[in-house]
Parts: C-alpha cells; sequence; structure tokens
C-alpha cells in the first residue's frame, strides 16, 4: 500500500492518497479539490472512494467536487450522516472493511472529537483523523464531541495500535510507534 499525503485547506489539513493494485481511496478532502484531482492525475489511477474521518468541514469541503469529476463514493460513519450538508453514498459502521486492490483498511469507530469519528486501520499502518496527532489529540468543545468518548476512545486504540505502525494524523506529520 502506498500513501501520499496532500496538506490543503486554511487549516492545513492532511488529504491522503491511498493507493494498491490499480485503486485508489482519498481520505479527508479537506479542500483544494484542484490540488488533489492533480495529484490523482499524476498517479494514474481512478479513485474508487472517498473516505471522511468526521464531518467537519476541513476534512470534507472537496469532497463533492472530486465525487463529480472521478465518480468515487463518498463514505462517513453513521453517526455523523446528520451533519452533513450533502449526502455519502454509503454510511460506515464498526469492523467494517474498505478494501483497496489487495489490501484493506478496517473501521474503527472512535467517537469523541465527533460521534462519527473513525479510524481506518491498515497492517501497519493507521489513519486517525482527529483523533491521535503527534503531540496530543483532538479536541471535544464542538457539536457531537464528547471527553468521555474520547478517552474511550482512546483506550479502545491504545489496545490495537502495535510497535512499528505508522499513523497518518489528520492535521501535522505521520509518526512512527516505537518498541
Amino acid at each position: 500500500m502506498k500513501v501520499e499525503k496532500i496538506v490543503v485547506g486554511l487549516l492545513s489539513t492532511n488529504c491522503y492518497l491511498v493507493f494498491s493494485d490499480n485503486e485508489l481511496i482519498i481520505i479527508d478532502p479537506g479542500d483544494e479539490a484542484e490540488k488533489i484531482l492533480e495529484a490523482i492525475e499524476k498517479i494514474k489511477v481512478k479513485p474508487k472512494y472517498i473516505v471522511l474521518t468526521h464531518y467537519h468541514f476541513d476534512h470534507v469541503l472537496a469532497a463533492e467536487e472530486i465525487k463529480k469529476k472521478t465518480g468515487a463514493e463518498i463514505l462517513i460513519h453513521e453517526k455523523d450522516r446528520d451533519f452533513l450538508d450533502f449526502l455519502a453514498d454509503r454510511y460506515l459502521k464498526e469492523n467494517e472493511k474498505i478494501k483497496i486492490g489487495q489490501k484493506i483498511l478496517k473501521v474503527i469507530h472512535s467517537p469523541g472529537h465527533t460521534k462519527g469519528s473513525i479510524c481506518l486501520l491498515g497492517k501497519n499502518e493507521i489513519f486517525t483523523g482527529d483523533l491521535i496527532f503527534k503531540d496530543g489529540c483532538g479536541r471535544t468543545d464542538l457539536p457531537g464531541g464528547s471527553d468521555k468518548d474520547l478517552k474511550n476512545s482512546l483506550k479502545k486504540l491504545s489496545k490495537i495500535l502495535k510497535p512499528e505502525m505508522i499513523i497518518y494524523p489528520g492535521h501535522g506529520e505521520p509518526l512512527k510507534l516505537k518498541n
């Protein structure tokens, strides 16, 4: 699995292009659709899905435009469906699998930042949206946020994360866990 990070928008959101075996998903296209589409064109792989880790504007702004230009389906957790001002094509649930070529990303429902926040777990990587950053965790003071849920999600993730795994956060630099 290959991962390309593109930083977009006013809040410097990480948009990830994840591809394997001529299949591609876009994670969190927060803004600057043209910039993202140019990067996709260079990879020469047609997007299959646009996966949103949560509903906040800085993670979803370019989703509709990219869908119109590529035909990729928009996916988000079912608990964030009412916060979007557009319709997704599919609403995700805990443990659902998203296949990209021969690779699989498993949906880990991780509420706290929003009710429907998710992480996407691969074999040696995890895309955490705004749950975990290099220097902390996501905020809980916006609609759908919960300190209690965030703490529970962090505890849940601590049992999943393993040494040498790469964490791809919604903002800032990726980090590799140490032994």
